[in-house]
C-alpha cells in the first residue's frame, strides 16, 4: 500500500497541511517520497500511525500528548505504565468534555421545549423548561 498526500487527508480526517506538520515535528517518522516525483507517499505502517493519531487527535489529545506517546512507542513494554498514565489521563479528560457537552445538549433541549411549548401557547409547559433550563445554566462552569 502506498498512499498519496490527499488519500492519507481523506482516509485520517487530517488537512494536508496537519499531515506536513506532523511530518515536520516528528509524529509521523520517516514519510516515504515517490522516486520521480518526490511526492510523499505513505506506506502502510506510517497509515496506520496516521488513523491511530487521528483517533487520539479526536479525543482531545493534544500535540504534546501525541509526541509523548510517539515518543515512548519504542520503549515497548518498559513504559507501559507510562502509557497507561498517559490514556487514563486523557479519558479522563474526555470525559469530563462529554459531560460538559452533555449539559449543553440538555440546556438546548430544554430551550426547544421552552420556544415550542410558546409555540403551542401551553404556559405552564414553558414555565417548567424555563426552569428546567435556569438549573442547567447554574451547572455551567464560568
Amino acid at each position: 500500500m502506498s498512499l498519496t498526500i490527499q488519500e492519507m487527508a481523506r482516509r485520517s480526517g487530517f488537512s494536508e497541511p496537519t499531515l506536513r506538520y506532523y511530518e515536520k515535528v516528528g509524529l509521523l517518522g520517516v514519510v516515504g517520497r515517490d522516486e520521480s516525483s518526490g511526492h510523499r507517499r505513505y506506506g502502510a505502517a506510517t497509515a496506520d500511525r496516521v488513523v491511530a493519531l487521528a483517533c487520539l487527535r479526536s479525543a482531545g489529545m493534544t500535540v504534546a500528548g501525541m509526541r509523548r506517546y510517539v515518543d515512548l512507542l519504542p520503549l515497548g513494554n518498559a513504559a507501559a505504565a507510562e502509557q497507561r498514565d498517559l490514556f487514563a489521563d486523557q479519558a479522563e479528560r474526555l470525559a469530563d468534555d462529554i459531560e460538559r457537552l452533555k449539559s449543553r445538549l440538555a440546556y438546548l433541549r430544554g430551550k426547544t421545549r421552552m420556544w415550542d411549548a410558546r409555540l403551542r401557547g401551553d404556559a405552564v409547559a414553558e414555565r417548567r423548561a424555563i426552569e428546567a433550563v435556569t438549573l442547567i445554566l447554574e451547572q455551567f462552569e464560568p
